[in-house]
């Protein structure tokens, strides 16, 4: 079991990508990704946030078994305040991000603020930066995933992306 003690914060709002340290002490306290990860939402998330507001975060975690042989060691979770609830969502997930997501360095990643364009997060082993997406606005998640794979010349990049319904933000989009 094991944690790379870090976390990206992605600011929308200012472009920023950042690297802190995770906060250990919550990571032996709060078992796993979703444990983690609430913890986090619940200490920077306002109770009463609007879940479509900038105020909102989502938050994508590994947990200490994702990167592992063991058998759950390719899942990761999300987690927000979900709009067609109003409470906290969390989703989990397999296939490849969560140990992909691991293996460039990062535990987790915080998302916040608004972006005032369509961008993408481009995350290439310890480095990490937001993207146009202005020419993917509008795609489905089936055009999205290999334009993004044309783009960067690397048929076998992982992506994780949303939709028409996302971009339109039907309540219950995923």
């Amino acid at each position: 079991m094991a944690w790379t003690g870090k976390v990206l914060r992605v600011n929308l709002t200012s472009g920023t990508c950042t690297t802190e340290d995770l906060r250990m002490d919550w990571a032996k306290s709060y078992l796993g990704q979703r444990g983690l990860a609430t913890k986090y939402f619940v200490e920077e998330v306002s109770a009463k946030v609007d879940p479509l507001s900038p105020e909102n975060k989502i938050i994508y975690a590994t947990g200490p078994l994702t990167g592992t042989m063991a058998s759950t060691g390719g899942r990761y979770s999300v987690i927000t305040k979900g709009p067609l609830t109003g409470a906290i969502a969390c989703s989990n997930s397999g296939g490849y991000f969560g140990n992909e997501l691991k293996s460039a360095g990062w535990d987790m990643v915080i998302m916040e603020g608004k972006s005032p364009k369509p961008v993408y997060l481009l995350i290439e082993n310890e480095k990490a930066r937001l993207m146009d997406a202005s020419d993917l606005w509008g795609k489905s998640v089936w055009d999205t995933e290999p334009a993004i794979k044309t783009k960067h010349q690397d048929p076998l990049m992982r992506v994780c992306c949303i939709g028409k319904a996302g971009e339109n933000q039907v309540l219950y989009a995923a």
